[in-house]
């Protein structure tokens, strides 16, 4: 791991590691730069990402690669009806000497890729946010402590909602970005199509490891912010909740519920990650809105009349914004 000398050349080697990981991803990944950004963010803040895309977009291409080039244990877990908490906890078993021992899920490695996490039933869906929070999963009365850096992203069909089971706004909350996946550009799907119906590959380079992941992580937290940047963050997730002192006409008319205090601190690690790797030493005002949209569209809810009327969530975070 990289010694340096002060908390600037440290800032200064994150931004620096952060070109060189999208550079390396790159290689791999064509266009998607928003969405690759967005999950570096959150990995580097600690927190967890929920990516909502149809299928074919390569989302389990992107968190596998991000993965390699992080050098970082990496399990898919591809969500079901019929899929048990034990099978993604793990569960004590006999040995061969007749004493118990526990046998570790998938949930042990530092990155999970949960697909399609609403095709499973909430009870497993609960045991998956549980650690998420915790940071460990309790077994037959034991805890088990999960690896660090613990890195989850849990992908979301749009399209198909049959047979599926919506994560309730309380689980949505543990998510610190909700991430939406477009289609590419005609340029982009070019060079997909032309990149994956060849014969070439491509060799990936380990540029971090879990130590310096996590080293990342702490100085985030020690960057310094300004007071009127940390009341721009916290007063933005206070005029989401309607009928409340700072909260809008257009809020009052058109939200059923606001963002609580979780959004106002993601607001806060966002901006300072996001300040850090664009190469600056403190937040501004315009780091928090690059990441007021990611932190806030899964936390407030439209109510019915925004529905019928055709408000859209974006359209509402613009104004507030």
């Amino acid at each position: 791991m990289a010694i340096y000398n002060n908390e600037v050349e440290a800032v200064d080697g994150l931004a620096a590691t952060y070109n060189e990981l999208r550079a390396e991803i790159g290689k791999v990944i064509v266009g998607q730069d928003d969405v690759v950004k967005a999950v570096l963010v959150s990995l580097f803040s600690n927190g967890h990402s929920l990516l909502i895309g149809v299928p074919g977009l390569a989302k389990t291409l992107l968190v596998s690669t991000i993965a390699e080039v992080l050098d970082l244990e990496f399990k898919r877990i591809q969500f079901t009806p019929d899929l048990m908490p034990s099978d993604i906890t793990g569960s004590e078993i006999l040995d061969e000497n007749r004493h118990f021992k526990f046998n570790k899920g998938p949930l042990f490695a530092n990155i999970v890729l949960a697909d399609e996490i609403n095709r499973t039933p909430p009870k497993t869906q609960a045991a998956l946010l549980e650690a998420m929070q915790e940071r460990s999963v309790t077994i037959a009365g034991v805890r088990h402590v999960l690896a660090k850096p613990f890195f989850v992203l849990a992908t979301q069909n749009p399209i198909e909602q049959e047979g599926t089971y919506p994560l309730p706004e309380a689980q949505l909350d543990r998510f610190m970005f909700s991430i939406t996946l477009d289609y590419p550009s005609y340029a982009e799907e070019l060079n997909v199509v032309k990149n994956t119906t060849s014969n070439k590959t491509v060799s990936l380079k380990h540029i971090l490891t879990a130590e310096k992941i996590l080293y990342f992580q702490d100085l985030v937290r020690k960057i310094p912010i300004a007071d009127n940047v940390l009341e721009y963050a916290v007063s933005l997730a206070s005029k989401t909740r309607p009928n409340t002192g700072m909260s809008t006409a257009e809020v009052n008319n058109y939200i059923a519920w606001g963002a609580g205090p979780r959004a106002s601190q993601y607001l806060v690690l966002g901006a300072k990650c996001h300040a850090a790797i664009s190469g600056k030493y403190s937040p501004d005002i315009d780091d928090v809105k690059a990441v007021a949209k990611l932190v806030l569209n899964h936390r407030v809810v439209r109510n019915y009349k925004a529905e019928a009327e055709g408000v859209s969530m974006d359209a509402i975070l613009k104004n507030l914004m």
